[in-house]
């Protein structure tokens, strides 16, 4: 299991030619563990891969937990971005149902690197790597905003943090063999329909 190197927040970056050098930073971090796996990946060659100092890439991703723990975060936000409200008229639990497939057939496109970002956000401390909670803020509100909560009650919020802590529970078992692609999908529309059912706009 990863460790998290030291207990200290990441810089973050905050002029153009620092985001890019962090961008660089993510995507060589996603080829290599793409290739390798997390346990495989050494933080000098993703360095190297990035055309950075060691100590740059150590400046912004303390350990491999942060590294790609935030390489997840990214690929959420992007994702993210390319969802807006469903403009059908079927129920909202089975437009989240499908946002949720969608989601997953991308992650384990590459499944070295799913399990690498997976198990990293799994053991990330928010209060340490704040990419874990970014990951968690961002998957809620694409989902609220996939049902057209835009007022979300306590109880809309708690349901929506099971679902997604149901879908990283799935992703698990489909990276480790428990389930095919097929029950995978199925799962996870089942448990849209359950959980959603008490939503406050239902």
């Amino acid at each position: 299991m990863p460790r998290i190197a030291e207990a200290r927040m990441p810089a973050e970056p905050s002029s153009p030619e620092q985001r890019a050098r962090h961008l660089r930073i993510l995507r060589a971090a996603a080829r290599i563990g793409a290739e390798r796996g997390l346990e495989r990946v050494q933080m000098h060659e993703v360095a190297k891969e990035a055309g950075v100092a060691i100590a740059t890439l150590y400046r912004y991703f303390p350990s491999k937990t942060h590294l790609f723990t935030a390489v997840l975060a990214e690929r959420i936000d992007g994702f993210s971005r390319s969802i807006g409200r469903p403009e059908s008229a079927g129920a909202p639990e089975d437009a989240v149902a499908d946002v949720l497939v969608r989601a997953s057939r991308h992650l384990l496109g590459r499944p070295a690197l799913a399990a690498a970002m997976l198990q990293s956000a799994s053991t990330a401390n928010p209060a340490v790597v704040a990419d874990a909670a970014r990951i968690e803020d961002t998957s809620r509100d694409l989902i609220l905003r996939v049902l057209a909560i835009d007022e979300p009650t306590p109880m809309d919020v708690t349901l929506v943090r099971l679902l997604v802590q149901c879908w990283y529970g799935v992703l698990q078992s489909g990276l480790n063999g428990r389930l095919a692609i097929p029950e995978m999908e199925s799962d996870l529309r089942i448990a849209c329909r359950l959980l959603l059912a008490r939503r406050s706009n239902a």
